[in-house]
């Protein structure tokens, strides 16, 4: 049951991608470009993710999963060195290549051979990032 679940809300996370122009590169690379040629209908896409997830993390506080298990935390609060990295990294990625991770999996079947570099390198560099932040730890500790 929980992996039926996992199929139908990943297959319409990925729909709702592709109907909203999240997998279209030029769409995504014009919501980036605010000095030039900016297209701001993204910004509909994001709100109409981030209003209703803040509605789940109120009304799940609570509550359990009806498939078991327990909801994630909410996120901290806080401004960290993994926090600034990691974010400088997905920004590197989404304005050069137009493409995130969920968008990124959800282009696999379309997006040609530039597609599937650019899901290989982040694979990669998810399956890197945690002994590079282990060593970048030891090498200097977090304030």
């Amino acid at each position: 049951m929980k992996n039926l679940v996992a199929l139908l809300a990943g297959s319409l996370f990925g729909i709702g991608l592709f109907l909203s122009g999240m997998t279209d590169t030029a769409k995504v690379q014009g919501w980036l470009d605010v000095f030039g040629a900016w297209d701001p209908t993204l910004a509909f896409v994001m709100g109409g993710a981030m209003l209703p997830m803040a509605v789940a993390w109120r009304l799940t506080r609570r509550m359990r999963p009806v498939t078991g298990g327990s909801f994630p935390p909410a996120p901290l609060p806080e401004v960290d060195r993994k926090l600034v990295i990691g974010s400088v990294l997905f920004g590197m990625g989404w304005g050069l290549a137009g493409l995130c991770p969920g968008p990124a999996l959800a282009s696999l079947s379309y997006g040609g051979l530039g597609g599937l570099v650019f899901a290989v390198s982040m694979g990669t560099g998810m399956w890197l990032a945690p002994g590079l932040r282990a060593r970048l730890d030891r090498a200097v500790p977090a304030e």
